[in-house]
C-alpha cells in the first residue's frame, strides 16, 4: 500500500499543541480582557501594545486549533515552521531585554519556559521530518506567485528592520513602540514571511486556508484594536 503524502501527526505533538492553545487563551485575553490580563503579564504593556499582541495571540490560537483539527502533516508543516520562527525570535528578544522582566514573579519564568519549550518542540519535530516532502499542492497562477514573492520580501525586510533597527523602523507606528516591543513584533512579520515563502514553493490547499486565516485575523484585529483602544 503506498504511503500517504499527508500522514497524521504524532499524538505527543497534538497533546503539546493542545497545551499551547490553553496558554494562548491567556495571551488572547490581552485583546478581549486587557484590564484582567495586563496586571498579570510578564512585563508592563501599553494599551495599544496589549491589543496588538492579544490580536496576534488570538490568530495564533486559531492556527493551532486548525493544526489539531486537521491533524496532518499539511497544515502542520506550515504551523510548525511559523511557530518555530516566532518563538525563536521572541525568545532571543526576551533574553536581550531581560530588564523588562521581574523574576520575582512566576509569570516571567513561565514566559521563558513556554517559549523555549515551544521552540524546542517545533524545531525537533521539523528536524525529524526534514526529509518528508510536503503534501501535494494546488497550482498557483503567475499572479498569485508574484504577489506571494512580493509579500515574502516586504514582510521579511520589514521584520529584519524591526529586529535590527527597532527605533528607526518602529518610529512610523501609530503608537509609541520601544525597542523590546519592536523586536517582539518583528517575529510576527518574519514568521509571516517564512509561511508565505513556504507556500510560494508549494501550496497545499489546507496550508493556504490556514495562512489566509492567520493573515485575516492579524490584520483585522490590529485595526479593530486601534479603533476600540
Amino acid at each position: 500500500m503506498p504511503k500517504s503524502d499527508n500522514p497524521p501527526l504524532p499524538g505527543a505533538l497534538r497533546l503539546f499543541s493542545a497545551a499551547v492553545i490553553v496558554v494562548l487563551i491567556v495571551g488572547a485575553g490581552l485583546f478581549f480582557a486587557p484590564t484582567l490580563v495586563k496586571p498579570r503579564w510578564p512585563w508592563p504593556v501599553t494599551p495599544f501594545s496589549a491589543r496588538f499582541l492579544g490580536g496576534f495571540y488570538t490568530a495564533e490560537m486559531a492556527v493551532m486549533a486548525a493544526l489539531l483539527f486537521w491533524n496532518r502533516w499539511s497544515p502542520g508543516r506550515l504551523v510548525l515552521v511559523m511557530a518555530f520562527i516566532f518563538t525563536v525570535i521572541v525568545s532571543a528578544a526576551s533574553f536581550i531585554n531581560l530588564g523588562y522582566f521581574n523574576f520575582e514573579r512566576k509569570a516571567a519564568w513561565l514566559w521563558f519556559l513556554v517559549y523555549l519549550a515551544s521552540a524546542a518542540v517545533s524545531g525537533l519535530f521539523l528536524w525529524r521530518a526534514r526529509a518528508r516532502p510536503s503534501a501535494k499542492g494546488v497550482a498557483l497562477t503567475p499572479a498569485w506567485r508574484g504577489y506571494m514573492s512580493a509579500e515574502t520580501v516586504i514582510l521579511g525586510l520589514y521584520g529584519v528592520g524591526m529586529l535590527l533597527f527597532p527605533r528607526v523602523v518602529s518610529s512610523s507606528w501609530p503608537w509609541p513602540v520601544d525597542p523590546f516591543h519592536a523586536q517582539v513584533y518583528s517575529a510576527i512579520f518574519l514568521a509571516g514571511a517564512g509561511g508565505v515563502y513556504l507556500l510560494w514553493k508549494n501550496a497545499p490547499r489546507e496550508e493556504l486556508l490556514v495562512l489566509g486565516l492567520a493573515q485575516l485575523l492579524v490584520g483585522l484585529l490590529a485595526i479593530l484594536g486601534l479603533v476600540i483602544t
